[in-house]
């Protein structure tokens, strides 16, 4: 299929041929029929992307801090090639579209296949020919409603959501400052409500736009004819509300918006404008500032918007799909007229260079739409968590036999996300006797990405295919962890030697079921992503260190910090806690310094967050404390370890320096460039287990304690008792 995109780094704009997305569980897949450009959002994100490096940091502030404390955490050049990454990589455009339903996936019942559907979301209604679209981020198109007028659903949200933090009442008096295509639709929606509006646009044919679908006056902000307006309109108090829907760098906005606002009146923020709010003007007014959150409640919230957990009508009215379908309905009834709005409709063939007329302001337009040609005539005519035990099953399979040597090793990767394609697949790309032979995504476009950027020979949507392909050696699993067991337990079925990113599973029973694939086939060449015990640095302390004869007392410090707001590590009811995703590196780590697997589990954690402290017990009484808090300060180290036993001490700081104390004193230079956690050497051991047929780097039962254990702090959560990890027969 073709799929809109641009590179971020040099700003290319193209239409690319990347796989059909897979039609996931709680969604639909959606066949194009109209979908909108934004020419505010959208022309931004495009404007930018021309930028030069030094104007792209200045446009986003935010993003210069990530990487600043991204270069605090893990060095110079991890963080570059994180950053060269994200910006030499395709990105998609559009957020707003109409289509038809082609696949309907498992838990839908409220559409069928052939219904028609407006869509949003800035990763799901893309201008692409095919979406797959979650359940809270579609509704149906109410009958007689033409497809492209649907395709305003979206914007149209947005607009409603605004109008709605204004809280306008009947015979109420608004200004709306911009009259682009948000501000034409607020435009209309506040006149449906019966509020007298005027508008503020330095551009006439917007005001004369605007004055047509309904306001009562509309001018030029520089000039006095919105405030001579507004004097008439509101017998000199000021209107009861601003909405601010203008974008750029001026601060005008915001000061017309205190000058003509009456006392105690609503100021709403829709647009992206300078907010320098003068003080004294918004003080002596007690001006009530707004902001209003894109589509509605749920967005940012991936509970709502990619697990369709609804929120109950009586305590939120108006939820992002209720917002859709309202605006739908305002449309069908005639409420709302988007047909003045749209200023050209586009081949979604010629989409490179509509956006290139856009830019560069050959073609003016408060709306624009792609046509999807195939699709259009047809169209136009009409909760409890699983119960975690504390047994470490045993591994009962025969050893696979030795293989001759192979070189090259083909490896196929199923999941292209930033960890594969920052800390996976530069050190594979460049390894000799490796062949990437095919990258397997759900979404078109990472895989895409992945095949020009690392020379995989193909990409796909299609698992069984890859699973299937005997010339495939071995398989990375480099998903969300929710699917870590499962596609783990069809590779080793399907007898691939896998190489799976922490966490092998989330419960017990998909614990169970990835040892009962290993059982079934005789297949038990698998390693899970512990690459901390290949650490170089932690390698040579622990041989400074040397062997000892009495029990050790660890502690590891982990200042995990907190995630950003719509992380998917937090979805704890689909991707298990927090620790259970990433807590394995750090039993792992415990365990390879003390050469063993934990006997039994204690853990507690601080009222109010997610700071946890884990007790491991060791055969030999050794013990180690594990802290793993969010509540720390970003600039503190990440990680740091302590080792003391036989009177000799093993210290590792944040993977930057690493020291030993005994009879002699040892520290190891300060790592000049970046923080080595391991990866590379850990690849180079797997590869060299494929390749040779030998050993895997870990022993399969030290994976499954590992992961037992680990799951086992929950239960020790929630009995507040230690838990014994009893090994089964």
């Amino acid at each position: 299929m073709k799929q809109v995109v641009q590179n971020y780094k040099s700003g290319e704009l193209a239409v690319l041929d990347v796989p059909v997305p897979g039609c996931k569980p709680g969604g639909v897949l959606v066949r194009s029929a109209f979908s909108l450009i934004s020419t505010g959002t959208e022309l931004m994100k495009v404007s930018e992307a021309g930028m030069s490096m030094l104007g792209k940091a200045r446009s986003r502030p935010d993003q210069v801090a990530k990487v600043m404390q991204s270069v605090a955490t893990n060095g110079v050049p991890a963080t570059y090639r994180k950053v060269m990454g994200k910006l030499d990589s395709y990105t998609p455009l559009g957020y707003s579209l109409c289509g038809v339903v082609e696949q309907v996936g498992a838990g839908i019942d409220d559409v069928k296949v052939g219904d028609l559907v407006a869509c949003a979301g800035n990763e799901h209604a893309l201008h692409a020919e095919l979406n797959w679209v979650p359940k809270n981020l579609y509704s149906p198109v109410p009958d007689g409603l033409a497809p492209r007028h649907a395709a305003f659903g979206t914007v149209g949200s947005i607009a409603l959501q605004g109008v709605r933090q204004g809280e306008p009442q009947l015979g109420e008096v608004a200004l709306v400052i911009g009259l682009g295509l948000i501000g034409q639709l607020v435009v209309q929606l506040l006149t449906a409500a019966g509020v007298r509006v005027v508008g503020a646009d330095p551009d006439p044919s917007r005001c004369e736009l605007a004055e047509r679908l309904g306001a009562a006056a509309c001018g030029d902000p520089a000039s006095t004819a919105v405030e001579n307006a507004v004097a008439e309109l509101t017998d000199g108090h000021g209107v009861d509300q601003v909405y601010l829907a203008a974008g750029g760098g001026s601060n005008q906005p915001v000061e017309l918006a205190a000058k003509l606002c009456r006392d105690r009146g609503r100021v709403v923020d829709i647009g992206k404008c300078r907010l320098d709010l003068p003080w004294n003007a918004y003080y002596e007014k007690e001006l009530d500032v707004r902001f209003s959150r894109s589509y509605g409640p749920g967005r940012y919230d991936p509970s709502y918007e990619l697990e369709g957990r609804d929120y109950p009508i009586g305590y939120v009215r108006w939820t992002e799909r209720r917002n859709l379908a309202c605006f739908l309905d305002l449309l069908a009834r005639g409420r709302v007229d988007v047909e003045p709005l749209i200023s050209h409709i586009a081949d979604f063939d010629d989409a490179v260079e509509t956006y290139r007329r856009l830019k560069d302001g050959e073609l003016k337009a408060v709306a624009v739409l792609f046509r999807y040609p195939e699709l259009t005539a047809e169209a136009e005519e009409e909760v409890q968590p699983a119960a975690v035990s504390v047994a470490v099953p045993a591994v009962k399979v025969q050893p696979s036999p030795a293989r001759l040597a192979k070189s090259p090793v083909r490896l196929a990767f199923i999941g292209a996300g930033n960890y594969a394609t920052s800390m996976l697949l530069p050190h594979l790309a460049q390894r000799e006797g490796v062949e990437l032979s095919t990258v397997v995504t759900t979404t078109a476009l990472s895989a895409a990405n992945a095949q020009r950027k690392f020379g995989f020979a193909e990409a796909t949507t299609d698992l069984d295919a890859v699973l299937g392909d005997k010339s495939v050696d071995a398989v990375f699993v480099v998903t969300r962890h929710s699917s870590h067991a499962e596609l783990t337990r069809k590779a080793l079925l399907a007898g691939k030697t896998v190489f799976v990113e922490k966490p092998l599973a989330l419960s017990e029973d998909e614990l169970a079921g990835v040892l009962a694939a290993v059982e079934e086939s005789g297949n038990d060449r698998l390693q899970v992503g512990f690459n901390r015990r290949f650490a170089p640095l932690l390698h040579e302390a622990r041989e400074r260190f040397g062997a000892r004869t009495g029990p050790a007392n660890l502690r590891y410090l982990v200042n995990a910090g907190r995630l950003d707001h719509g992380s998917w590590y937090l979805q704890q009811g689909s991707e298990g806690s927090r620790f259970v995703g990433e807590g394995g590196h750090f039993v792992d780590t415990a365990s390879w310094l003390l050469d063993a697997d934990p006997v039994s589990v204690y853990a507690t954690a601080a009222s109010g967050n997610e700071d946890l402290q884990i007790v491991l017990r060791y055969p030999d009484g050794s013990t180690a404390t594990i802290s793993y808090v969010t509540s720390g300060p970003s600039a503190f180290p990440k990680e740091t370890l302590d080792l003391i036993a036989d009177g000799r001490a093993l210290r590792l700081d944040d993977f930057v320096r690493a020291s030993v104390y005994g009879q002699k004193r040892w520290v190891s230079s300060r790592l000049p460039k970046a923080r080595d956690k391991g990866q590379n050497a850990e690849l180079a051991a797997f590869v060299k287990a494929v390749r040779t047929g030998g050993p895997m780097p870990v022993p399969l039962q030290s994976l499954v304690a590992t992961t037992a254990a680990t799951l086992a702090v929950q239960t020790a959560l929630a009995s507040g008792a230690p838990v014994t990890l009893a090994r089964a027969l």
